[in-house]
């Protein structure tokens, strides 16, 4: 019969097996914790503890997997937390970043500090629906509709919402054009769109350009084109004033303030940088040509 190891022994030797594959080591605790099925404070009081084949056998299939293939660890355990909720995510959405909680706190401090008690926010190109489904659980006297051409998407994040029990309107259609349709105006419009050039592929980590989605990912025109339609088809859905709230790529932002002036001349646009000081959101105050 063979000896069961005990935590810390499985830990140790999944930690070396992605060292050695040039993953990161921390990803054995995040899995081994998911298989266990324990709370990060029980996981360290059990690091004596034997483990049972039936818990070591799939967790060292999933690094071996994630070792040799890059496969995300969120779409092995099925979910990523995002503003302290958990989100299901899936090969169909891009999975949710610590960059867009803070984009996402930008817009509720936004709200709270306007004069305005039944706001319309419009989260497009929605995804799995983190930034929706929190805006509408952190502000629930907001209407919050929500975009994506993706139907697949679209069913993670109407998942999401429901398992959450989060009031938003989903629409399906590209960027801003199904509001348009409904003919809906807003007070605030959010947006992580695809913003990476396509050029730029070659250079980033197999996880993300192999497992998340292109579409999600990459844009046109030097990862500028979804700014460029958006921007084009904000007055059709604004009030007579709106706040615009982008995630951007770090080196984006000049490019960003220039088509937002172009479109809306009198605008106040400011860059907020992310936690790591890299240039992260674009906050615009806008109004319509009168």
């Amino acid at each position: 019969m063979t000896k069961e190891l005990k935590q810390f022994e499985v830990l140790r030797w999944a930690s070396l097996f992605l060292e050695k594959h040039r993953r990161e080591a921390r990803v054995a605790e995040i899995l081994l914790q998911h298989h266990l099925r324990v709370t990060r404070s029980q996981f360290f009081m059990l690091m004596q503890e034997p483990l049972p084949k039936a818990v070591v056998d799939p967790f060292k299939a999933d690094i071996e997997k994630h070792a040799k293939t890059g496969i995300p660890v969120q779409h092995l355990t099925g979910y990523e937390t995002f503003y302290g909720r958990e989100f299901t995510v899936n090969k169909h959405v891009l999975i949710p970043r610590p960059e867009t909680e803070e984009l996402v706190l930008h817009v509720i401090q936004s709200a709270k500090n306007s004069n305005t008690e039944q706001l319309t926010i419009i989260d497009i190109g929605t995804g799995s629906g983190v930034i929706a489904t929190t805006l509408a659980l952190e502000l629930p006297t907001a209407t919050v509709y929500a975009t994506d051409i993706s139907d697949k998407a679209l069913a993670v994040a109407k998942a999401n919402a429901e398992n959450l029990q989060a009031n938003v309107h989903f629409l399906q259609g590209d960027f801003l054009q199904p509001v348009i349709d409904e003919s809906i105006q807003a007070d605030i419009i959010v947006s992580n769109p695809p913003y990476i050039a396509k050029e730029d592929a070659p250079s980033m980590s197999d996880t993300v350009k192999n497992f998340d989605p292109e579409l999600a990912l990459f844009a046109e025109a030097g990862g500028l084109a979804a700014y460029q339609q958006i921007i084009s088809q904000v007055p059709e859905v604004m009030k007579s004033s709106a706040l615009l709230a982008f995630e951007i790529g770090h080196e984006q932002g000049d490019a960003l303030h220039a088509l937002i002036h172009q479109k809306f001349p009198t605008s106040n646009v400011t860059t907020i940088q992310d936690i790591n000081k890299k240039d992260r959101i674009i906050s615009a105050t806008i109004s319509k040509k009168k």
